[in-house]
């Protein structure tokens, strides 16, 4: 299907490669045996797939990202079959790098749609990020780490493996990130610490008046240093509130514990 891409002749593609319609491959690129590329991508000059890659539809590769770099885990074993799943119009820009998963045969590292990294991103092995997500220059997350939906990582912030952060949380920039991070909160600091509710983040996405004032009511509840977690779950649940069920639900599932308020 080469023929019907648009290929610098300096790149190097090899011939197992899959490429699908309608992508444009810069000058210098490089495109490893075991990819499928889907239609209508663009790599700029240097971009990097590696073995492992499965990309879908209306992605951009800046100048020098590599996507599925082996994963940095002296543990892994470099013949292991593991991959890099993108989804659809992403955009990754210079020097951006996402490692493949690490533990086991057929493990992924994942990528939804719609999400936007920043020159020196990094998203480490064993990674699950959703859609609409924004990593800002220079931020890292390290391997096993899931972030949902609409989050936005702030420049410059370090997130430690295993940890969670949650749909349209806002990491301020350069944060330590060590505990799951609340959705819907804004998350700052060194070491960091919720520091009110993602108002304009949230307003953005389309959330209503009535959901910010449920979260208000929540966030009282949650960092009360009078309530222990059990009390904090069973007034959460008292409120009815699709967006409160949601706080729940991530808190419950939370192994890590999560970043309360500077006074906690």
């Amino acid at each position: 299907m080469k023929n019907m891409n648009n290929i610098h002749p300096t790149a190097i593609i090899h011939p197992k490669a899959e490429l699908g319609s309608a992508n444009t491959i810069g000058a210098h690129c490089v495109i490893e045996a075991d990819v499928v590329l889907g239609d209508n991508n663009q790599l700029y000059s240097g971009a990097v797939l590696k073995d492992g890659c499965r990309i879908g539809d209306n992605n951009i590769f800046y100048e020098y990202a590599v996507m599925a770099g082996l994963p940095q885990d002296v543990s892994f074993d470099k013949q292991a079959q593991t991959l890099v799943e993108i989804g659809n119009h992403n955009e990754f820009r210079e020097y951006t790098t996402v490692n493949r998963a690490t533990l086991k045969e057929n493990g992924v590292t994942k990528l939804g749609n719609h999400n936007f990294l920043m020159a020196h991103a990094h998203i480490g092995h064993d990674c699950v990020l959703a859609d609409n997500i924004v990593m800002v220059i220079s931020s890292g997350i390290a391997g096993h780490v899931h972030v949902g939906q609409g989050a936005f990582i702030s420049g410059g912030v370090m997130v430690h493996q295993f940890v969670n952060i949650g749909q349209y949380a806002m990491i301020g920039g350069n944060a330590k990130i060590t505990q799951d991070v609340l959705p819907f909160f804004i998350t700052d600091g060194v070491p960091a610490f919720v520091k009110g509710i993602n108002v304009v983040g949230l307003k953005r996405a389309g959330f209503k008046k009535s959901d910010i004032s449920e979260l208000k009511q929540a966030y009282r509840i949650i960092f009360n240093s009078a309530n222990s977690l059990e009390q904090i779950m069973a007034h959460l649940s008292s409120i009815n509130s699709n967006i409160i069920k949601e706080l729940s639900s991530f808190i419950g599932r939370s192994k890590r514990g999560f970043h309360r308020t500077e006074r906690d």
